[in-house]
């Protein structure tokens, strides 16, 4: 055989032996996958994330774990998954607080969230109630306006996010109130029915417990229909409230530049976490209406809920430090 012939054939050789030897990629999930929560335990968004995380190993054929990074309106969280490797084994459950208000209200926004994560599904919106002490002398969200009008500076607000701090702005409007944040309802809640804070916007986790024991009432709920949790409180659209726009939802994230097939399959498996008979049942009991969105149709959503949040901060002139 001529050199030539030789050379060529070893070095074709050579490259099959290369193509044999290269590893296959990896199938996907090939590890337990570590969904962040930017919220403490016990409040609605872990409640969700938890439920969520069990469905979504049973669906993917692996281990969820539950990592709560709670503080700074979910910065923390989001922070952890935006440093996270872009292979899908890390994971956010994001809300319109860390997703829509923490880029629109701070003066510097620590992440961009189109830029910086990729939409993959959409788990639903909160039910959310304004409560009150019992012992405060109003049974309406009217009694309450005129309340404070009269007495301008006397009363304060309690918000656990920048979302709810929004939504009681509105609510409120150029009446003197004072707002004291918490980490969490929980603590927040404690406190108002210990006489300390006088109102606050609260999920359908803690809520009826506080309302049905006799602690707190329930004046208003934000969602387009009476909520069965406490079927006797009035919509915003009853009340004539048409100023409380925000919608409090939550969503799936992954790091940003997650490959396409990676993308897909969590998007399908966290669409069909969804429509399972025990996780819809188990959302209900927490006041939370779950529906799943494709990648595609929950970045519009995303972008429809971004840009009219910052609708409602410009008119209302917010500004947060």
């Amino acid at each position: 055989m001529k050199r030539r012939s030789i050379l060529a054939l070893a070095a074709a050789c050579g490259i099959a032996g290369a193509a044999i030897a290269q590893p296959a990629a990896a199938p996907f999930p090939s590890k337990p996958l570590r969904l962040v929560v930017g919220f403490p335990p016990g409040g609605a968004a872990d409640v969700l994330t938890r439920v969520m995380g069990q469905a979504l190993g049973k669906q993917l054929g692996q281990q969820v774990i539950v990592d709560n990074k709670p503080g700074a309106d979910g910065i923390i969280a989001a922070n952890e998954v935006l440093r996270a490797p872009p292979d899908g084994h890390t994971l956010l459950m994001g809300t319109n607080t860390s997703m829509v208000a923490v880029p629109s209200l701070r003066p510097n926004p620590p992440f961009d969230p189109f830029r910086d994560f990729t939409p993959l599904s959409s788990a639903g919106n909160f039910t959310v109630f304004l409560l009150v002490p019992a012992t405060l002398p109003v049974n309406s969200v009217k009694e309450l306006l005129d309340l404070l009008e009269a007495n301008p500076g006397k009363y304060n607000s309690a918000s656990s996010n920048s979302a709810a701090e929004l939504a009681m702005i509105q609510l409120v409007g150029k009446r003197k109130v004072v707002n004291a944040r918490y980490k969490g309802d929980v603590a927040a809640l404690t406190d108002l029915v210990g006489g300390h804070i006088h109102m606050i916007f609260t999920t359908g986790t803690t809520a009826p417990g506080f309302v049905k024991d006799g602690r707190a009432k329930a004046l208003v709920v934000l969602q387009s229909e009476r909520s069965a949790l406490l079927p006797n409180v009035p919509t915003a659209a009853e009340l004539g409230l048409g100023n409380l726009t925000i919608l409090p939802w939550a969503g799936f994230f992954g790091p940003a530049n997650l490959p396409p097939a990676v993308r897909d399959r969590l998007s399908a498996a966290l669409q069909a976490a969804l429509e399972t008979p025990e996780v819809k049942s188990q959302l209900a009991q927490q006041g939370f209406d779950g529906y799943g969105m494709s990648s595609p149709q929950f970045a519009a959503f995303f972008r429809k809920q971004y840009d009219g949040f910052n609708q409602v901060v410009k008119e209302n002139n917010v500004k947060f430090d």
